[in-house]
């Protein structure tokens, strides 16, 4: 099995975590340009992404999405921006329907899995 298998198999396996105070305006968001921490980008080396670059916004976002936990989700997925990159991203299958039920179920907003 290549590594990028095995990163794909323990991928599939991770629940995703959607904190209950993702929307709260207290929590400040992320902006600029930052380094994601190990524990959310441990398969590569590390990579600074722009959050102001829609593309680079949308490769981190995946990779909180998919590897963060609460904290890291809390501080820098914005769900209006999550919204509007939905269609861009690139994620395993329990990811995307865990987070188009709580958009469908908190929002009232329909996204395609």
């Amino acid at each position: 099995m290549s590594s990028q298998q095995i990163g794909q198999a323990r991928r599939s396996k991770r629940p995703p975590v959607i904190p209950d105070d993702v929307t709260d305006p207290a929590v400040v968001k992320a902006t600029g340009r930052g380094t994601l921490p190990m524990r959310v980008r441990w398969s590569a080396p590390a990579r600074s992404y722009d959050l102001a670059d829609r593309r680079q916004r949308a490769r981190g976002y995946e990779q909180v999405l998919v590897e963060g936990g609460e904290q890291d989700v809390r501080e820098i997925i914005d769900v209006d921006e999550l919204i509007t990159l939905w269609d861009e991203l690139f994620l395993p299958d329990h990811v995307r329907r865990a987070w188009a039920d709580w958009i469908a179920e908190r929002r009232g907003i329909e996204l395609p899995c």
